[in-house]
């Protein structure tokens, strides 16, 4: 079982920046691929950018260009710098552990609300 934290977020206006992170417990942290996620009322969660265990990345077309994501296996964090952002980014991001979404089997953190607002 993984446990997730997730920090970071807040208000910023449009074109401003947010980073991101995601602690995590757990001894197949490092083993596994992770996943930043969004959510906002009354939409399905999505995944806008993940990484390999290997540091592998790939992300939303929506993000691309805009968000980085990374990871630090030895403190067992993952991050996402997000840069340019815009109204459309308001939402609540989570991390997780990508295989354990993709099996039903992921449990949720509370996420970190994000807000881009002027």
């Amino acid at each position: 079982q993984v446990q997730l934290v997730e920090s970071g977020g807040g208000l910023v206006q449009p074109g401003g920046s947010l980073r991101l992170s995601c602690a995590a417990s757990g001894s197949i942290f490092s083993i596994n691929a992770m996943g930043w996620y969004r959510q906002g009322p009354g939409k399905e969660r999505e995944l806008v950018a993940r990484i390999s265990s290997i540091g592998i990345t790939d992300y939303a077309d929506s993000v691309k260009g805009r968000f980085t994501i990374s990871r630090d296996n030895v403190k067992n964090m993952v991050y996402l710098q997000m840069n340019s952002l815009k109204p459309e980014d308001t939402d609540v991001y989570y991390c997780n552990v990508l295989r354990l979404v993709q099996s039903g089997e992921a449990s949720w953190g509370q996420g970190t609300q994000v807000t881009v607002s002027s």
